[in-house]
């Protein structure tokens, strides 16, 4: 059974190599193959132009795709997949157009898992650990009142003035600044439409205790249910969202005031020469450590008292291993397609997996991808 690995953009390289060194029969698809050759070159030289006709002439019942290209790719992969009996995995969000593959995929005993690389990925991951590990604690009632955080963010190991560093075009993180968001608070869905709107400050449980700017982002309510928390619940808060490093907002702030008075095809050109512009200003420089936060928390209290409070939190940085965000981007990713070929993952469309063998199992090896990640007990 051969892996199909589609896209060599920075992200995807520490997985890519891991299983390539693991003697793992995998062909390396990349829009230029000369890109793909500067990046793993060295270990293989089954590396072929991307074209989707071209690779589903050579897929084969059992291969896995892996799509590392950008969104547009992922549906027209896992159509592709269904229909040879193949399996699909992706780093990204579910879209609705991939949820409606599920009973085509379960149909045809194919594997689409999605949301398995850092945000999404390793916070579902943690989040099922540790709505297990409540429901499975003295504390659990099912009428205590639940608080749900989950905070991740990519940042510079030393801070800049923009308080911020781009690794690939700034083009996403600036779009995403238009886009609404849903959460909630204090007990109501909480609605906002751009992110400066609705910015707090975050204190990490990290090693050393540190500060941040906290944003919620996109549609958090859903996950609820992919958490396993019961429809009955009485939940307080449930926020998933993005961490900035303290002075981000103040730093950003003509960018936020100007991308209010954007829109239609204008709008867009002038983000992509604000994309185009950022990139030259504050690239990180070659060699330079990038910094990945993660913390995601559950408190429950009964009462008014707390009854329960564990935080998973992860502070990670590149090294000599490379970027923080590549690592903890695809070797999960990496760690989905082992489980895909062991048949670990059932078939259908799904995110990372709930089920404790396989989430133990991964944080296990994820935690030696950070320099220091722990489960804070707060109660402790």
């Amino acid at each position: 059974m051969t892996i199909h690995w589609c896209g060599t953009g920075l992200s995807a390289i520490p997985g890519l190599r891991r299983l390539i060194d693991a003697g793992r029969e995998v062909t390396v698809w990349n829009r230029t193959v000369e890109k793909a050759q500067e990046a793993v070159g060295d270990l293989t030289q089954d590396i072929r132009a991307f074209d989707i006709d071209t690779l589903g002439a050579v897929l084969a019942k059992g291969d896995v795709v892996v799509s590392m290209l950008p969104g547009d790719w992922h549906v027209p992969l896992a159509e592709l997949c269904i229909s040879k009996d193949a399996h699909f995995v992706s780093s990204s969000y579910i879209a609705p157009e991939m949820k409606a593959l599920d009973a085509k995929a379960k149909a045809a005993g194919v594997a689409c898992v999605n949301e398995v690389g850092l945000d999404p990925g390793i916070d579902h991951l943690m989040a099922h650990a540790l709505v297990a590990d409540y429901r499975g604690s003295e504390a659990f009632d099912a009428d205590n009142t639940l608080s749900f955080i989950s905070y991740c963010g990519g940042v510079p190991k030393h801070a800049n003035p923009f308080r911020y560093k781009f690794s690939w075009s700034p083009l996403g993180v600036l779009k995403a600044l238009r886009s609404p968001s849903r959460s909630i608070r204090d007990g109501q869905p909480f609605d906002v439409n751009r992110p400066w709107d609705a910015i707090s400050s975050y204190e990490a449980p990290l090693a050393t205790p540190e500060s941040f700017e906290v944003y919620p982002n996109r549609d958090s309510i859903p996950f609820m249910e992919d958490y396993k928390f019961d429809p009955d619940w009485k939940v307080k808060e449930f926020v998933r969202g993005t961490l900035r490093l303290n002075g981000w907002a103040e730093a950003w702030g003509d960018v936020f005031r100007e991308i209010e008075t954007l829109s239609g095809p204008e709008g867009d050109a002038r983000l992509k020469e604000m994309s185009d512009q950022f990139w030259a200003e504050n690239a990180y420089d070659e060699g330079e450590p990038d910094r990945v936060i993660l913390c995601v928390g559950l408190k429950a209290e009964k009462d008014g008292a707390e009854v329960y409070h564990k935080t998973y939190a992860m502070d990670a940085w590149g090294d000599e291993r490379g970027t923080a965000m590549a690592r903890l981007v695809s070797i999960p990713v990496s760690l989905a397609i082992e489980s895909v070929l062991e048949g670990a993952l059932a078939p259908g469309v799904h995110a990372a997996p709930s089920e404790p063998a396989l989430f133990e199992s991964w944080l296990g090896h994820i935690s030696t991808l950070a320099q220091h990640m722990e489960i804070v007990d707060h109660k402790a």
